[in-house]
């Protein structure tokens, strides 16, 4: 399966915006879905994930509260929803598939990426 993020762009802090990450070349429903993000110079770092049914997510204590991740299996897409974004939010966005039923924060335990997005807040 191949996977295409987009909806990145440059927002205001405390804007919102909704990432998209659209599967091709088959169907996004085996797998669970995470957004993981990447600062200039450092490791890619968990974000949120979403199990294959869509009733399991979890997320970083960085983003909860504030992010929503979704699914919508007919559409093979899964959705990003960033609300009060913050300066220090500024980052490459990446979603990736897993095959993996549990235990998947870590970039390892994913077999798909897509390309990134990239998401700018400032002050």
């Amino acid at each position: 399966v191949q996977l295409q993020a987009s909806g990145g762009g440059s927002v205001q802090a405390g804007d919102s915006l909704r990432l998209s990450c659209r599967a091709s070349g088959g169907a996004i429903r085996p797998y669970a879905v995470g957004w993981f993000r990447q600062f200039p110079g450092k490791e890619r770092e968990f974000v949120t994930d979403i199990n294959r049914s869509g009733f399991a997510t979890d997320y970083a204590d960085s983003v909860k509260g504030r992010f929503t991740i979704s699914r919508d299996n007919a559409k093979n897409t899964v959705f990003l929803q960033m609300n009060a974004l913050k300066p220090e939010d500024t980052a490459i966005y990446y979603c990736a598939a897993s095959r993996q039923v549990t235990g998947r924060n870590r970039p390892q335990d994913y077999g798909y990426w897509g390309q990134g997005t990239q998401v700018t807040v400032s002050s």
